[in-house]
């Protein structure tokens, strides 16, 4: 082996190294389309100077592809149409626990792929489900009806101060059924990422530089 060979490789390692620290840490799995043809094509770069090609101009080009991707992402942070053209929206696959048949038709998902996702998030019912969306990089995100919803520390804390109250006096009985509604009605009234899909929306408006 020639050591022309030798110490393209070494170079072709250390740089490819620094472009992908530069691109970020997302994994396969969270990349939108974009960014995964972009690393194809570094990939598929990279190797073309072991095959003969000139070493520089390939970490010039390699260069090129990161600055575009740097780019793009820096055009969605700014633009929300960007956004929606280059990575995409979520999509509704599930509502009320009812198949929206409409965008799986679109998604080209079946439902034993969709009920396959589910299943490794311990999802043993669609009718448990209140909202579930397909997010633009192939993720599932859900939402339990508040009847399948496991118990957090915060809901026990509220749940034993009101058995607390309850306690102290009968005569506080309205008192008491004043909490549970409150407590009800806060659940209900919080700000829901899957309405957002839905209603096609933010409930709450991001700052500027981040919508």
């Amino acid at each position: 082996m020639e050591w022309d060979h030798i110490w393209k490789a070494v170079l072709v390692v250390i740089a490819g190294t620094v472009l992908l620290r530069i691109a970020g840490r997302k994994t396969i799995s969270q990349m939108t389309l974009a960014e995964t043809v972009i690393m194809i094509g570094i990939g598929s770069l990279l190797i073309q100077p072991i095959a003969g090609e000139d070493i520089w101009t390939t970490i010039l080009v390699g260069g090129v592809l990161v600055g575009t991707l740097l780019v793009m992402e820096f055009m969605q942070l700014k633009s929300d149409t960007f956004e929606k053209l280059i990575t995409g929206k979520a999509k509704v696959v599930i509502e009320n626990g009812n198949l929206n048949e409409k965008n799986l038709k679109k998604l080209r998902l079946t439902v034993d792929q969709l009920e396959m996702k589910l299943r490794q998030y311990n999802v043993s019912k669609l009718s448990d489900v209140k909202w579930a969306t397909l997010e633009p990089n192939g993720q599932l995100g859900f939402e339990l009806i508040q009847d399948a919803q496991p118990v957090t520390k915060k809901d026990f804390e509220e749940f034993k101060q009101i058995m607390l109250n309850l306690s102290l006096s009968h005569s506080q009985e309205n008192h008491t059924f004043q909490l549970l509604n409150e407590l009800n009605n806060k659940v209900d009234n919080q700000d829901n990422l899957f309405a957002e899909v839905h209603n096609k929306g933010h409930q709450t408006s991001p700052p500027k530089h981040l919508q």
